[in-house]
């Protein structure tokens, strides 16, 4: 494996995160000024390190994902199932020298997220030469026994890696499947769903990254890149006209997203010139009543009360967006496991080698539906 210093860091490019406030990036469009492409979209490198290989490295930056902060993510991962020890179970039952190749595999149906994440897992653990051959890409329906991702390396370390490698795979495919059913439901509406703050510790930019490849939009992704004033904000300032001019005045240039709980305070913030509006546990015909009222001079959002059952229903009642905090709090994982292969099956197989793999279509199959209803998604 090479070094750091081997290895110059890509910049994360800024995909279209839908913060409030901000519309998407045009697909194929600039970048931002936070990001290192050049005019030609070609990364500025300097300065950036990484352990990782170059071009795993880049793929991640390009998802949106920093590379040094997947390979910090799954060093801890290994770290925590190694506790300073060995495989032991591993190391006592396989030769040193033996050589495996194994499929990650879709138990059930779904959408597939995490895949590059996983081979970071691996590239580490793995000390001799690993290949992998990528079957499928992140945002693709997956069905049940479709092979997502064949790896072939000394077996003692894939057998190490394999849970770290899993665990996050299952975790962020069970998002982005979450996802995929809201996505699904909205469709032929303007709604979008999106992610809020509610993530696990550690993981919140994997996290909004598997809902974006569920269809979903990302919410802020810190306290500092936008504003949202809630409730307790409210008492604190005193009232929520207060409130949203306090912040305004001290950050001119941050979006300031406002919760209200009820018409009158959608008329106060209204007035007071607040352009994000969240809507929090108002019924269908009470968004609707927030929608006529606003007549498009604000951008509204509902959250609370919804599920899958009602998320039609807020849609087509006029909200620009569904705040949905069980994407990344609630999702179940999407079951994935790693099959060896026999060696007479390894030996007929006609596998690519190295990471740069040509991809093959993926069966486009229907995600299983998934039933997690979001009634405190407020706190994004």
């Amino acid at each position: 494996m090479s070094t750091p210093e081997e290895n110059p860091r890509p910049t994360p490019v800024d995909v279209p995160l839908i913060q409030i406030g901000a519309p998407a990036p045009a697909a194929g469009g600039g970048c931002g000024d936070g990001c290192g492409c050049g005019a030609d979209g070609v990364h500025d490198t300097d300065g950036w390190e990484c352990g990782l290989d170059p071009d795993l490295a880049r793929l991640l930056a390009d998802a949106g994902l920093d590379p040094v902060q997947v390979e910090d993510v799954a060093h801890v991962a290994l770290a925590e199932d190694l506790d300073g020890g060995v495989d032991v179970t591993t190391v006592a039952t396989v030769a040193e020298d033996a050589v495996a190749t194994g499929d990650f595999t879709a138990r059930e149906a779904g959408v597939v997220a995490g895949l590059r994440i996983a081979e970071a897992v691996l590239s580490i653990v793995c000390a001799d030469e690993l290949t992998v051959e990528r079957h499928v890409e992140d945002g693709d329906r997956v069905a049940p026994g479709q092979k997502l991702l064949t790896v072939t390396t000394r077996t003692r370390d894939l057998l190490t890696g394999e849970r770290s490698a899993l665990n996050l795979l299952c975790r962020l495919s069970g998002i982005a499947t979450a996802t995929r059913a809201w996505a699904d439901v909205l469709e032929g509406t303007k709604a979008e769903v999106r992610d809020t703050r509610k993530t696990t510790p550690g993981l919140r930019a994997m996290e909004k990254y598997a809902v974006r490849c569920g269809g979903g939009v990302n919410h802020r992704m810190s306290l500092s890149d936008a504003a949202l004033v809630k409730d307790n904000h409210v008492i604190a300032a005193g009232g929520v006209a207060e409130a949203f001019k306090r912040v305004r005045d001290e950050f001119p240039d941050v979006p300031i997203e406002v919760e209200v709980d009820t018409l009158q305070q959608v008329r106060e913030v209204l007035d007071a010139g607040a352009d994000l509006i969240l809507l929090d546990n108002f019924t269908p015909l009470q968004t609707a009543e927030a929608v006529a009222l606003v007549g498009g001079r604000a951008v509204l959002e509902s959250s609370g009360r919804l599920s899958l059952d009602t998320a039609r229903a807020y849609a087509e009642a006029g909200v620009d967006y569904l705040a949905v905090g069980a994407l990344t709090h609630s999702s179940p994982i999407l079951d994935i496991g790693l099959d060896f292969r026999d060696a007479a099956d390894t030996d007929a197989a006609d596998t690519d080698t190295g990471t740069d793999a040509a991809d093959t279509d993926a069966a486009d199959t229907d995600a299983a539906d998934t039933d997690a209803a979001d009634t405190d998604g407020t706190d994004a």
